[in-house]
């Protein structure tokens, strides 16, 4: 039987992401100090098994409560059931595996499951795209369907529409904001139908939910805004450049030019996801790919305000990457940068322990709702610090290209 040949030249290093995660509990963005696995996992192979057996609990205890009639408690446990599935199926890196498919549809049984406790609506959408595919969303409305506005939510490449907004504590009912959160070619459904995530795809699968909310009545066509966190922070810019019905743009967990470290500097497993994602079995021809996914040339183009929020130290955007980045918008632009902190933002010392979601949801009220944003500010969010919002302009020690340390 001939060695298996590795699907890329940094494949041979599977060994020491099975250590990390052996070690750390965490599968990747090693800089965090907590855990990412909901019970101790010795190597990547586990984490199907290691999730899905906390997805079947979470299942259970949900469909105990929806039983006895207790509708809040059975939605939180379908939040999370639906994440333990979400999570088992993501690293099973190959298209039609019966594993995948079958946990992918246990994580769509409870997203409609958790719609009948829900304690406001919750639609799903298709939204018409090539060739008789579908781009899937979840509309979360607000109570009532008043016309509001409207925020576009853009997963991360280690997302599906599935992982934000959660049910049982949406942030954006009290800010008065519908939020549409959808699978971009690449993401969740979407490698289920095999729309990949490569060229211009995601910008064309953003321009067409944008052309289904603006028929929507509850949502109010002026005033609809893009949230992008982590690569959907690359792709929600690179929609703003290609598409500029967009109210306000905010683009979070920095990944702004992918073509720089997390195919390269980062662990492995970026480009073992992406490769998946993008449909593609040649390394070679993928790094042609990733070289032109650069926001170099596009952001100029972006007319929206934009909010960009970057960690200090995250190494899948180096700080002078998001300073260039910054200084190349010609819109109405703002810049938090995150003191000591990395990728992701969650649940981090300098916003008091929350998720940067909360902050940022409260820029795109002041930007959707007030039409309220800052011209041209940058912001460094201090570990001790009163939070973006404060007396807190910074002017960063180096210009593009220099590196920061």
């Amino acid at each position: 039987m001939p060695i298996r040949k590795l699907r890329t030249k940094r494949d041979n290093q599977q060994w020491m992401l099975d250590l990390a995660l052996n070690m750390r509990g965490r599968v990747q963005n090693f800089e965090r100090d907590d855990k990412e696995t909901p019970t101790r996992a010795h190597n990547y192979r586990m984490l199907p098994k290691t999730w899905r057996v906390k997805a079947e609990h979470d299942e259970a205890l949900a469909k105990q409560a929806q039983k006895l009639g207790h509708n809040a408690t059975a939605c939180e446990h379908y939040d999370h059931a639906i994440e333990g599935y979400r999570m088992a199926q993501h690293p099973i890196f190959f298209d039609d595996h019966p594993v995948k498919t079958y946990l992918y549809n246990k994580m769509s049984e409870m997203v409609d499951r958790r719609s009948e406790v829900a304690s406001y609506p919750i639609e799903r959408v298709e939204v018409p795209f090539d060739d008789g595919k579908t781009i899937s969303c979840l509309l979360h409305l607000l109570p009532g369907k008043p016309k509001a506005p409207c925020v576009i939510y853009v997963p991360g490449m280690d997302q599906t529409k599935e992982a934000f907004i959660k049910a049982h504590n949406n942030i954006a009912i009290p800010r008065g904001m519908h939020v549409l959160c959808m699978d971009g070619p690449g993401q969740g459904n979407s490698n289920m139908q095999k729309i990949r995530a490569v060229g211009d795809n995601y910008e064309r699968a953003g321009a067409a939910v944008m052309d289904y909310l603006q028929k929507r009545p509850e949502v109010d066509a002026k005033r609809i805004g893009v949230y992008g966190i982590s690569m959907g922070s690359y792709w929600s810019l690179r929609l703003a450049s290609y598409d500029h019905r967009a109210a306000a743009i905010a683009s979070g967990v920095a990944c702004f030019n992918p073509n720089n470290t997390i195919f390269t500097e980062s662990s492995p497993r970026f480009k073992q996801v992406f490769m998946y994602m993008a449909g593609m079995t040649d390394e070679d021809e993928f790094d042609k790919m990733a070289k032109k996914m650069t926001m170099k040339g596009y952001t100029e183009k972006i007319k929206a305000p934009t909010l960009l929020v970057t960690g200090e130290f995250d190494p899948l955007c180096p700080l002078e990457d998001a300073i260039e980045v910054y200084g190349d918008l010609t819109c109405r632009k703002e810049m938090w940068v995150i003191e000591d902190q990395f990728h992701p933002l969650w649940g981090i010392p300098n916003l008091g322990g929350l998720d940067c979601h909360q902050f940022v949801l409260d820029w795109l009220k002041n930007a959707l709702v007030d039409k309220k944003t800052s011209k041209d500010r940058v912001a460094f969010v201090a570990k001790n610090g009163h939070g973006p919002f404060s007396d807190c302009e910074w002017k960063p020690p180096v210009g593009p290209g220099e590196a920061y340390f």
